[in-house]
């Protein structure tokens, strides 16, 4: 299987196996060892603040972090070895977040949102990703930087 395929699976296994990110609507667009994209779309179950209507802190906080997480487990994939679905699944097991910031920019208003992540560093035992939110208009929402256990 080539890294493109890898990648794909993985994305359609997670896509269909992590029940919250089911439940808030979060779908894992495409991955790699340099970028990862999360997308969802307005919902009113995510509103945070009823006055406002707008999205809930959390829900920011929770794609970010998925972003984050998944660029890193890109990079997990990339030191290995020997890559075969053993050696995938033993790693990935220990992925982990460790610290997660977030700096909301703006509140969360659009129909759409997209959430890219890039890796700033990865060493053997933790990562580190910056991540970015904005709306189908453009409009940055928020940032953050995750910091991920790989090893």
């Amino acid at each position: 299987m080539n890294n493109e395929a890898m990648y794909q699976h993985l994305t359609d296994f997670w896509n269909k196996n992590m029940p919250f990110n089911q439940l808030l609507g979060l779908e894992i667009t495409r991955f790699n060892a340099q970028t990862s994209e999360v997308r969802f779309a307005w919902q009113d179950k995510l509103i945070g603040n009823p006055m406002q209507k707008i999205l809930h802190g959390g829900v920011t906080a929770s794609a970010l972090d998925l972003a984050g997480g998944t660029v890193a487990a890109a990079n997990i994939i990339e030191q290995l070895v020997d890559v075969t679905p053993a050696t995938i699944q033993q790693s990935l097991s220990k992925i982990g977040t460790i610290d997660l910031r977030t700096d909301f920019l703006r509140p969360g208003r659009g129909e759409e949102f997209i959430v890219t992540a890039h890796i700033i560093r990865s060493g053997s035992k933790v990562a580190v990703a910056r991540m970015e939110m904005h709306n189908e208009l453009g409009e940055h929402i928020a940032f953050g930087t995750g910091t991920y256990m790989i090893g």
